[in-house]
């Protein structure tokens, strides 16, 4: 007999959408044309590219060409933005190029939803960041409400209107509910994604998380009391790839160590799906959210 879960909370990256593939594509299209338009060594930029991410606690900020102190000493007095402009446009069409849901997740989303299912997702990929991606892949209204942490500041003497293209509600989700986390506070934090479910007013006995990670994920899934689900179709840790993200990512130190670490022998999960998203539907009964304490 197969459990009833009536709350679904749900990780994004890698886990509805390939996100490192779509990373990789747009980061290594705009470092080669870095590395070709200034001649620099590859492993400089790249070290300067970490302290930038570390500085702003996330690896896609948007204003990285102008804040590298190499090409700032390269281009004095110069707008780097059009130097690098090449840069700019690979990333940017790379980025659409990749920017796919997995198979099966647009379905298995809408047969949630027609069967009452709360669905929640929890990501630690900034706003402007996660509600593009949630616009452009037609999810937005499919999850019940995302939480996600607040954007980073924009450089001095810019505001959000200098630089979008298109109205400020064009980058707001207009269905799913928004919802903000710690700044700072990144997976794997069970109580964290305890109080999530409190502020939705989900049982934890009929609540299913899922996530890519297994030290991030299923760790704080347990951690926190529900039912954890590996999603083992986007974990990438073992990409030959993936070391590219580690060499210039966010992440301190050791969590890149411990990322790096995790293996199923240490972090048993007690679902994995290794196919898809779709066989959550073969894993769980999925019934209508009743929420506790008249929340949500």
């Amino acid at each position: 007999m197969k459990p009833r879960i009536s709350v679904l909370v749900t990780d994004l990256d890698n886990t509805l959408f390939d996100w490192f593939d779509i990373w990789y594509a747009s980061f290594s299209a705009m470092l080669n044309e870095i590395v070709r338009i200034s001649g620099l060594p590859v492993e400089v930029l790249e070290r300067e590219i970490k302290v930038v991410h570390e500085k702003h606690g996330t690896s896609e900020y948007a204003f990285l060409i102008e804040e590298l102190p190499c090409l700032a000493a390269k281009h004095p007095s110069q707008d780097l933005k059009e130097i690098y402009g090449p840069a700019i446009n690979a990333y940017r069409q790379a980025r659409r190029s990749r920017l796919v849901l997995y198979p099966t997740v647009h379905e298995t989303l809408k047969s949630l939803r027609a069967s009452g299912t709360l669905v929640i997702g929890y990501t630690e990929s900034l706003e402007f960041y996660t509600t593009y991606r949630l616009i452009k892949l037609g999810l937005d209204g499919l999850l019940d409400f995302v939480y996600f942490p607040p954007d980073h500041s924009l450089p001095a003497g810019l505001d959000a209107s200098q630089i979008r293209r298109y109205d400020a509600d064009a980058y707001k989700l207009g269905l799913t509910q928004t919802r903000h986390t710690p700044k700072g506070e990144t997976k794997p934090n069970p109580k964290l994604l305890s109080h999530i479910l409190e502020q939705c007013g989900a049982d934890k006995t009929v609540t299913a998380y899922i996530g890519d990670k297994l030290d991030k994920d299923v760790r704080m899934a347990q951690e926190a009391g529900v039912a954890d689900v590996y999603a083992e179709y986007g974990d990438s840790v073992h990409d030959e790839r993936y070391e590219l993200l580690r060499r210039v990512t966010h992440w301190r130190s050791p969590a890149v160590e411990t990322e790096r670490q995790a293996t199923q022998e240490n972090v048993s999960p007690t679902y994995t799906l290794e196919e898809s998203f779709g066989q959550l539907l073969q894993t769980f009964e999925f019934t209508a959210f009743a929420p506790m304490f008249g929340k949500a």
